[in-house]
């Protein structure tokens, strides 16, 4: 699926930072994205934010980084919305922030399975969105993959 033309702005949601692709993913997507010229949100855990943080110290990919509860209250209340959110799913809180995206954003919401539990955890997911699922943990070749196969960039 192409990325369209004419999108200004993407949500990345970050659960516990316990599986290593998240961040490796995370600034692979956030570098295509920008390379696209749409800006890079990150919401997270305050683990997960640093990570960010200290691995693109200049924000060369990310654009901002923002507490995951305040980005939810912010999305809920209607302050904020985004053209695309990718939430990366690996335990049950990540299906949650799945779910919640779902119910207060009109983004065209992308899952980001993975881990040894990611056939069970893609099996949960019964609302419309784009699955990208990998059975990694901490190769993330396999979710670069997918994506590259799912997403169709234009550069």
């Amino acid at each position: 699926m192409p990325i369209p033309n004419g999108l200004t702005d993407a949500l990345i949601v970050l659960g516990c930072p316990e599986s290593s692709v998240q961040t490796a993913i995370t600034l692979y997507l956030a570098n295509k994205l920008k390379k696209e010229k749409i800006r890079v949100v990150v919401a997270g855990t305050r683990s997960a934010v640093n990570l960010i943080k200290v691995s693109d110290f200049e924000r060369n990919y990310v654009d901002e980084t923002v507490d995951l509860d305040r980005c939810i209250e912010d999305l809920a209340e209607k302050r904020i919305d985004f053209d695309l959110c990718f939430v990366f799913v690996h335990k049950d809180a990540g299906i949650s922030y799945l779910a919640t995206m779902h119910s207060i954003s009109d983004a065209q919401l992308f899952a980001i399975v993975s881990g040894g539990d990611a056939e069970a955890f893609e099996s949960m997911i019964d609302f419309e969105c784009e699955k990208i699922v990998a059975k990694t943990s901490h190769n993330p070749i396999p979710l670069k993959k997918r994506i590259d196969q799912v997403i169709t960039w234009d550069v």
